[in-house]
């Protein structure tokens, strides 16, 4: 049975990869991704715009939403590649690293909130393990934190490959980007969600909206 999903802050596409039985609405923001996001799925609904404020605006059109806002700011390399003005950064300068010191991204929490008291289908927000105690306590699934209003069960991965070269990452993701030019290919890899994750936690939420449809025993679509 096929669901009206909202895919935010859509990237590339990665968490949608292996859906099926899916009528989706993506927003992204830079549009030479959102191309290529169109390229690999032309079936669906692809917006360019603030995904925050279409959220606000839209929530209500949908079965499931899914969430991955920008992580940068989350991240323990936020931390760990941090300037600062009490230790010596030459060397760091030198070899054109470093960044300045910056506030974490508040959207993630905004949504977390907004969707759990306001929304009433299912939802998840994904992010990445952050460098500091999470304001609210998420699950760790396959090396995220993920937010959600429906139970998922745990599901392992090995690396989510963030140090591989772009040979290694496209095939690690299932993407080949290489022929578009405007982006920094690697990140826009390692900004996707691994493709059977994004699978697992599409299941678990159907299995939250529709349960008679789930063979008890094997916990498979009937």
């Amino acid at each position: 049975m096929s669901i009206k999903v909202l895919n935010l802050y859509a990237g590339i596409g990665g968490n949608r990869k292996l859906w099926q039985d899916v009528e989706v609405t993506a927003v992204e923001l830079n549009p030479q991704i959102a191309k290529i996001y169109q390229d690999f799925f032309p079936q669906d609904k692809v917006i360019v715009a603030d995904a925050h404020q279409y959220l606000l605006e839209h929530y209500g059109e949908f079965e499931f939403i899914w969430s991955s806002p920008p992580c940068q700011t989350h991240a323990k390399m936020n931390l760990i590649n941090c300037l600062s003005p009490y230790k010596d950064n030459a060397a760091q300068i030198k070899q054109g690293g470093g960044i300045p010191p910056r506030y974490p991204e508040m959207h993630l929490y905004q949504e977390i909130i907004f969707l759990k008291h306001f929304y009433k289908g299912s939802w998840c927000v994904e992010n990445v393990i952050g460098y500091y105690d999470p304001l609210i306590r998420p699950c760790e699934i396959a090396k995220h934190y993920v937010w959600a209003n429906f139970h998922i069960s745990p599901y392992q991965i090995k690396s989510r490959g963030h140090h591989n070269r772009l040979q290694a990452a496209q095939e690690k993701k299932g993407f080949k980007i290489e022929e578009y030019g405007g982006i920094d290919k690697e990140q826009v890899l390692r900004n996707c969600v691994e493709p059977y994750l994004g699978l697992h936690i599409l299941l678990e939420s159907k299995r939250n909206i529709y349960p008679e449809l789930f063979n008890p025993l094997t916990q498979e679509i009937k």
